[in-house]
């Protein structure tokens, strides 16, 4: 099974205060868009969906964060700077209000877009949580509630000790974490290629941009979940016990009208194992 292929479009655009962002698309030109918000520490390069978005006729745009892969560093940017970023990079490249998924850390980047009218239906996929919310103050693991607590309490420290991960750290401890299932996709010749080829990518500026993404990320999410008014859906391995306390149960009853999917037999990979139920159920029409 091919779980990626190497973009068939790259590029850079030119913000409107000269800062670039680098993307990367797959599928036609003229097809159905679909923006992607990356996982943790990698780049536009690692798609998903191969021989799926084709087929489906939907136009996969990734983006690279800001400080990460081609894109302009922003210092001590914000959820809401991101949406600003991609309104303009929407209009810039004729994409008016796709469909957005949220990967992994991209998750909260995708929902602050939804938050933001820019998008017309959410996927979060694996997505990381808002685990600094109350809802969470006891089910966290000691190492990640060390982490949480950091970050409220000294958001520039927490900033500085994740500058101190790289692209090798980022391999080991996905590595490490993942059970088996994921790993039969992720040690899979093509992908583990353009895995690592997206962290190397991820990190060619330094570490400025993970870090800057991880404390918005773990920190409390300054936009109104409840104020998003497009379909969501959530997507969690029944096996994945990294992203979310609860694969995103209680996320699920923040978000008006969010549709909640367990998949069976995986754990964080179900971005590739499943890409095209993800993008079928994404771009569906509304009833």
């Amino acid at each position: 099974m091919m779980f990626v292929a190497d973009p068939e479009r790259t590029g850079e655009t030119t913000l409107p205060d000269g800062r670039l962002l680098g993307w990367a698309e797959w599928g036609p030109e003229d097809g159905t868009p679909v923006l992607l918000c990356p996982g943790a520490a990698t780049s536009r390069w690692l798609g998903f969906g191969a021989g799926a978005v084709r087929p489906l006729g939907v136009r996969l745009v990734s983006v690279d964060r800001p400080g990460l892969g081609a894109s302009s560093p922003s210092p001590g940017r914000t959820f809401a700077d991101f949406a600003t970023d991609v309104s303009a990079f929407f209009a810039l490249r004729g994409l008016e209000r796709p469909a957005v998924v949220g990967n992994s850390q991209g998750a909260p980047f995708a929902l602050a877009c939804a938050v933001a009218g820019l998008a017309s239906s959410v996927a979060v996929v694996s997505g990381a949580d808002e685990v600094a919310a109350p809802e969470f103050a006891t089910a966290l693991p000691d190492e990640l509630r060390g982490l949480v607590d950091r970050v409220a309490a000294d958001p520039r420290g927490a900033e500085e000790f994740f500058r101190g991960f790289g692209a090798d750290a980022m391999w080991t401890m996905v590595m490490n974490g993942s059970p088996e299932s994921d790993l039969r996709v992720y040690g899979e010749p093509a992908f583990a290629a353009a895995y690592r080829r997206a962290l190397d990518e991820a990190f060619a500026q330094g570490p400025d941009g993970y870090a800057r993404d991880t404390v918005l990320a773990m920190g409390r999410w300054p936009f109104d979940l409840a104020a998003i008014g497009v379909p969501v859906d959530l997507w969690y391995g029944e096996q994945d016990t990294t992203h979310s306390p609860d694969n995103g149960a209680t996320l699920a009853t923040r978000i008006p009208h969010a549709r909640r999917h367990v998949v069976e037999g995986i754990g964080g990979a179900v971005l590739w194992t499943h890409a095209d139920r993800v993008l079928r159920t994404l771009t569906a029409p509304l009833p």
